[in-house]
């Protein structure tokens, strides 16, 4: 992206001084006051604050009850930005929306940047009126604002007290107009290089949270929430391509709860067809656009859609959309927000290939183990077992023979769990079944490994039947998630774990519900809570909720991790 060099305050000042040569009396006297208004609108950095400073200095040199700053788009033909001052909060609010710069008296002056100096706005044939609930006004003084040489926008001044604009006035807000042009370049420096700064930190970020080794579900959210941030957007979504065609919403990222996770983009869609080509494609108004065949578009206004491509390769795309009426995205942040999604898929990508070499090694170790349980402790279970018999058949004493009995028939049902827990560990992810109990019971499962134990369970109501594939995926994410934290954090010597098909939700919809419980030593104090968040922003991205309450414990300790959401 290119940066624009800083403007020449010598220059400046040099243009300013010319303009104040061979001056009035009158005017002169007035200097002073220019220059303390130059001194304050030179003050600060950030660029909307400077905006605001360069009108309520150019109302107070002018003595004007009105002043604002529109600021001219992108393609210089309406307004990206209004700023104003002396227009009370709720005479806003009634105004309601800002002008766009693209009719009246703002259009021309952004069509002809020229100084234009009126002493009733209203009977001026290029005026096209006020909305309701608009303050009156009449007098109007209008300077363009250059910066650079080029067109920034214009400083509207309006209802001078005591009379009409006068050449004075003229002469002093045009000087003003020069300084502002040097501060709000300034500021725009300022301004694009801290957003440069932050849109890098997120890259970083948003590096090593997917190189962390944490879920796929979790790295994609982590995307979305880092886009929605730097991006100033209503939300940040995730979408990768789906079995049958077209972009499936994986992850959403926003201040309220969504209801778009599992909604498809259909194929046919434009926008799907360019995101996949690894286009990007720049939406002005999402909730209007004829190409967003989708619901979901119509609750946003502008909105950038970005493919995840890295190595020629679309994983899928990024959607920053903001609310509808907000700014449109400048240049800046188009450039910027493409680099994130480059960076972004390169290190799904990476993290991609990480976990693929995790998983091979654990497969290798869990295939490594099941030999061992077979060639090693069955055969020796199998040979104790056939030396009890034997024992049993030379016993004559019948409490003998009853016992070792007993013994050889544990044997036998220690040698079916192993030769079962043999099975598990040689069960490769393609080869389980779709069902949501059979899924739960493969965590349940592999979870019995790391623990030491085999965690208790109990299905109620018809779960595989009633519970839809996107809330079962979402729950048996849910469960891996809280057996992870019982065997990190628990210190457990008892799990139970009940999926319910047949509850009831808050809001008298049908739903299922996941309850984890253990006896360990609850949630500490101060203690990290990422996982239960994850939990909750699952449940709630499906209408659902999830929460904490005691475990099982003998003297109330423990925790029960709840999950639930609609079928």
């Amino acid at each position: 992206m290119t940066v624009p060099e800083a403007p020449d305050p010598l220059e400046a000042a040099t243009q300013a001084t010319r303009s104040l040569q061979g001056l009035s009396t009158e005017l002169t006297a007035r200097v002073p006051q220019l220059l303390e208004a130059m001194r304050s609108v030179g003050t600060g950095l950030e660029l909307h604050s400077t905006l605001d400073r360069i009108c309520e200095t150019a109302a107070e040199l002018a003595d004007a009850r009105y002043a604002a700053i529109g600021v001219v788009d992108d393609e210089g033909e309406g307004l990206s930005d209004f700023v104003t001052h002396g227009v009370p909060d709720e005479a806003a609010r009634r105004i309601g929306r800002r002008p766009d710069g693209r009719a009246g008296l703002l259009g021309a002056l952004i069509r002809e940047p020229q100084t234009i100096r009126l002493a009733d706005l209203t009977a001026d044939p290029r005026a096209a009126g006020f909305p309701p609930g608009h303050p009156p006004m009449r007098t109007f003084l209008g300077v363009p604002i250059r910066v650079q040489g080029e067109i920034f926008g214009n400083l509207y001044l309006a209802e001078k007290r005591g009379g009409e604009f006068t050449d004075y006035d003229v002469h002093m807000v045009r000087v003003l107009a020069t300084e502002a042009g040097i501060a709000i370049g300034n500021a725009r420096l300022y301004e694009a290089a801290r957003q440069r700064e932050r849109w890098i930190d997120g890259s970083v970020a948003v590096t090593t949270a997917l190189l962390s080794g944490g879920d796929a579900d979790d790295a994609l959210a982590v995307v979305a929430e880092q886009a929605r941030r730097l991006a100033d957007a209503a939300a940040g979504i995730v979408l990768l391509p789906a079995e049958d065609g077209g972009l499936e919403i994986v992850a959403v990222s926003s201040d309220r709860p969504s209801q778009a996770l599992g909604i498809v983009i259909p194929p046919e869609s434009p926008v799907v067809e360019r995101l996949l080509e690894g286009e990007a494609v720049f939406v002005t108004d999402a909730s209007a656009d004829p190409r967003m065949l989708s619901r979901v578009a119509a609750e946003y206004g502008p909105s950038m859609l970005l493919p995840l491509q890295s190595g020629g390769r679309v994983l899928g795309a990024l959607a920053t959309p903001r609310s509808r009426g907000d700014r449109q995205f400048t240049e800046a942040e188009r450039t910027l927000a493409t680099q994130f999604a480059s960076q972004a898929a390169l290190a799904l990508m990476m993290a991609e290939a990480q976990r693929d070499r995790e998983r091979l090694a654990v497969y290798e170790d869990r295939d490594r183990i099941a030999r061992d349980l077979h060639d090693l402790v069955i055969q020796r279970l199998f040979a104790t077992g056939m030396m009890l018999e034997s024992a049993q058949r030379k016993s004559v004493v019948p409490a003998v023979r009853d016992g070792v009995g007993k013994a050889v028939d544990e044997l036998d049902v220690t040698i079916q769990e192993i030769r079962t827990a043999i099975f598990a560990l040689q069960q490769g992810p393609a080869e389980a079944p779709s069902g949501l109990r059979t899924r739960v019971l493969r965590e349940i499962n592999m979870a019995a490994v790391p623990l030491g134990f085999k965690p208790a369970h109990r299905f109620l109501g018809a779960v595989d039947a009633a519970v839809g594939e996107l809330t079962g995926k979402n729950l048996v994410a849910a469960l891996r998630e809280a057996l992870s934290n019982a065997f990190r954090h628990a210190e457990a010597t008892r799990i139970e774990v009940v999926v319910d098909a047949t509850v009831t939700l808050d809001d008298g919809k049908q739903g299922v519900r996941l309850s984890v419980a253990d006896d360990g030593v609850g949630i500490p104090e101060g203690g990290r809570r990422s996982g239960l968040r994850n939990l909750a922003r699952r449940a709630e991205s499906l209408g659902g909720a999830s929460w904490c309450g005691p475990g099982i414990g003998e003297h109330a300790g423990g925790t029960t991790v709840v999950w639930q959401a609609p079928l």
